[in-house]
């Protein structure tokens, strides 16, 4: 394992940011999160409050893997939105400073909802947290990239189709052992691949309650993270992508609803989550939802393949975590082949 990873050169960061940022002219404090699977992150604890900074990991990595220079440029054209972001600082892409190249955000205080479940809340607050996950996405898909200066994010092509080309490429290149199931699924998503239908967007790409901070003591979001895999693309993904989630076994390791009561706790159904959203957007409903939500089931067993790789190559944030992440894999596979036959 790469101690590179596990660590930060705090005399390197206090040099590069001393006269940049406040709070660096003096000692201040990093201590590392363990969430952050795929580009390490750092809490920078200062006189002038606390920041956060997130770095690509060092080593040998996927090409077009780990772009922190995006996640930097999406969250701070997103600043005056309707969609919470961190107030970026800024964006170093030289390697020599730390090893590689970084971005530095306000901390921003609240609470992280790992599980789904909220098991410390009552139903209405469960119900509250869930609807301002909609209305978050909702706006998400309203933006107005030319607006906001990224019409040129994202290729303007069939993004599902490329996203499936980009997806079986990087699963192929950190392929460990043959997933039968991968195969099949692959084969299937592409003879299943449908029409454009005229959506283009900004999309997240990892968009899960994990992902999200809410205000200590309210519904209300303060800032959407990890935003790597965000891209100009369709929206229905980023849809899926949380009604997958929810189809993945609870716990800390699936983080998922399966075979939870979820009308007790005051959780939505899928298709209640799937309602809410489309009318917020002002839309009907959706057409081959299995579609969306299988191609989800891939993408994440794909970027799932990846983290163990990288566990076994030693470049991984969390090597434990990420082998038994990597675990996961033909369980997605299955999963997508499901949704897909629905």
């Amino acid at each position: 394992m790469s101690q590179k990873t596990q660590t930060l050169d705090r005399e390197a960061v206090g040099a590069y940011l001393r006269g940049r940022l406040p709070g660096f002219d003096a000692d201040f404090d990093v201590q590392k999160f363990e969430t952050g699977q795929s580009n390490p992150t750092f809490m920078l604890k200062t006189s002038a409050g606390n920041y956060v900074l997130r770095r690509k990991p060092p080593g040998v990595l996927l090409k077009s893997a780990h772009a922190v220079d995006r996640e930097f440029r999406v969250q701070k054209a997103l600043a005056d939105t309707e969609v919470p972001v961190a107030k970026m600082h800024l964006l170093c892409e030289d390697d020599d400073v730390i090893g590689s190249a970084f971005y530095v955000m306000d901390h921003v205080a609240g609470r992280n909802i790992t599980d789904p479940t909220m098991p410390n809340m009552d139903p209405a607050e469960r119900a509250a947290v869930i609807d301002e996950m909609s209305r978050v996405l909702a706006s998400l898909h309203e933006v107005d990239i030319e607006a906001v200066g990224l019409s040129d994010y994202g290729p303007p092509v069939n993004y599902f189709e490329r996203q499936l080309g980009r997806w079986t490429k990087q699963y192929r290149a950190s392929e460990t052992d043959v997933i039968p199931e991968m195969d099949e699924l692959i084969l299937a998503l592409e003879v299943a691949m449908p029409k454009e239908d005229g959506q283009r967007g900004l999309v997240h790409g990892d968009y899960r309650i994990d992902n999200m901070i809410f205000a200590a003591d309210s519904p209300d979001c303060r800032a959407v993270l990890d935003w790597e895999l965000s891209t100009i693309g369709h929206p229905y993904a980023d849809l899926a992508g949380v009604i997958m989630q929810w189809q993945m076994p609870p716990g800390a390791e699936g983080r998922g609803l399966a075979g939870i009561d979820r009308a007790a706790l005051g959780l939505p159904s899928d298709q209640a989550f799937i309602d809410s959203y489309c009318e917020r957007r002002g839309l009907a409903g959706i057409d081959n939802f299995g579609f969306y939500l299988s191609f989800s089931f891939f993408r994440m067993g794909g970027i799932l393949q990846g983290v163990l790789k990288r566990a076994l190559d030693g470049n991984a944030s969390n090597p434990q975590r990420a082998v038994k992440l990597g675990g996961f894999v033909s369980l997605f596979a299955r999963n997508g082949l499901d949704a897909l036959g629905k």
